[in-house]
């Protein structure tokens, strides 16, 4: 039973050791199901969060407020994911767009808090646009991980 441990142990051991280059970088491609259900995911999110706003009985100021926050959070999850890879890959990064991302990804999503909560709209509503939105956001980080990942081991 002890040299079952053992051996399994080893194999896990040599498995994960596979999986990294020269540097100690792991390497291991996303698979294509994984980079399928990101691509979905975003899809999924964006899509619903306009369509709810399209058929929204709101003011047109207010559809382009709620809108223009999705964009900002998009583009702040990818900024924010970006810049956290590069420091871990040893790129350098500036503490103030490192800062800047972060705040710019937690004004967001304080944003459509702070939208929602004054909104008139109701609780169904509210959460229909609060969870596609989130779901956008982290599809947004995974797809942009994904395409990170795969470029960066194309590469090697």
């Amino acid at each position: 039973m002890m040299d079952l441990n053992v051996k399994i142990e080893e194999s896990k051991q040599k498995t994960k050791e596979d999986l990294k280059d020269s540097n100690g970088l792991f390497n291991q491609k996303p698979t294509p199901a994984f980079i399928g259900a990101s691509w979905i995911a975003l899809l999924t999110g964006v899509t619903s969060y306009c369509i709810g706003l399209w058929n929204a009985t709101m003011q047109l100021n207010e559809k382009g407020y709620y809108f223009t926050i999705l964009l900002f959070g998009l583009f702040a999850a990818v900024s924010i994911q970006k810049s956290v890879r590069d420091k871990l890959e040893g790129l350098p990064v500036s503490d103030m767009y490192y800062g800047i991302s972060w705040f710019s990804v937690i004004c967001a999503i304080l944003l459509l808090i702070i939208g929602l909560w004054n909104a008139e709209l109701l609780y169904s509503e509210k959460g229909f646009y609060a969870l596609s939105y989130l779901l956008s956001i982290y599809a947004s980080i995974a797809v942009q991980k994904n395409t990170r990942d795969k470029n960066f081991i194309d590469s090697k």
